[in-house]
């Protein structure tokens, strides 16, 4: 038995010490310096990020890096009419899963949020069920990061104007 608890306490050593590796990582990249200031990403899904696609540049538009994570609906259209199916669920399974658990984050936070993106994912949450909206927030987390990877500038809040 001490010897299994000597195992466990080395494990828990190692974890933090690949923590703390992660999280110098995160601190030092310019690139994931910018993706930590959006809601929803932490040290984790900056550098798995970084890591993945760099500056963004393999990929045209933010549908595009969406897409390759598997996070837009998979469309069948034809004669003009579209027809938007569940999520694909191909592509980066890891940083699709990091992205959603992050959108779950920024679910539970963003009842406090009254600029544009709290109005967008409000507006959502009342027409579609919880993990439809987890998706959709992952969604655009994942178009915010390719942007502020690609264009290589800081991520802005939109607040809303308080209209008269």
């Amino acid at each position: 038995m001490a010897r299994v608890w000597q195992e466990w306490k080395q494990l828990e050593i190692d974890i933090a010490d690949a923590s703390d590796e992660i999280e110098r990582i995160s601190s030092e990249d310019a690139g994931c310096k910018r993706l930590r200031q959006i809601p929803g990403i932490g040290p984790l899904v900056s550098t798995a990020t970084v890591a993945a696609i760099g500056n963004g540049a393999a990929f045209r538009k933010g549908r595009d890096f969406a897409a390759w994570l598997g996070l837009v609906p998979r469309q069948h259209s034809t004669g003009g009419k579209a027809k938007l199916y569940g999520i694909s669920k191909r592509g980066n399974i890891y940083l699709r899963r990091m992205f959603i658990h992050g959108a779950r984050a920024v679910l539970l936070r963003v009842k406090y949020d009254t600029g544009g993106f709290g109005q967008w994912v409000h507006q959502l949450e009342a027409r579609a069920p919880r993990n439809k909206v987890v998706v959709a927030i992952a969604n655009k987390l994942a178009r915010i990061a390719w942007a502020v990877l690609f264009r290589e500038e800081d991520y802005r809040h939109m607040a809303v104007c308080a209209q008269a």
